[in-house]
């Protein structure tokens, strides 16, 4: 009596995993991350005054950086793009609120 047994093909073993563990692993990387960042960054320039754009793009450069080594520039550049746009952001949000403030005692004359 024989017994089927299912068999995997050599191309997909990894001769340098553990006792017990034959499948590789999913080798290709992903670049989602690096490449979130990079269009945020981008579309943040359009689009900084939305104070989430450049926030989110931030976060997923960050992530990015930790998690995708190997398109670490693209995180780099979409971390560098979406801190501009969001420290411009917050220093043309205070401007308009001191712009705002001096200007209030005239507005009743």
């Amino acid at each position: 009596m024989t017994t089927a047994t299912a068999t995997t093909p050599q191309s997909t073993l990894d001769p340098s995993a553990p006792y017990g563990q034959t499948e590789r692993t999913a080798t290709a990387e992903t670049t989602g991350f690096s490449i979130s960042s990079l269009v945020l960054g981008i579309v943040s320039i359009f689009a900084s005054f939305t104070f989430f754009v450049p926030v989110i793009g931030l976060v997923l450069g960050i992530m990015a950086l930790k998690r995708e080594p190997a398109s670490r520039t693209m995180a780099i550049w979409g971390i560098v793009l979406n801190g501009v746009m969001l420290a411009g952001t917050v220093l043309a949000t205070l401007g308009a609120l001191v712009f705002g403030l001096v200007m209030l005692p005239f507005a009743f004359i």
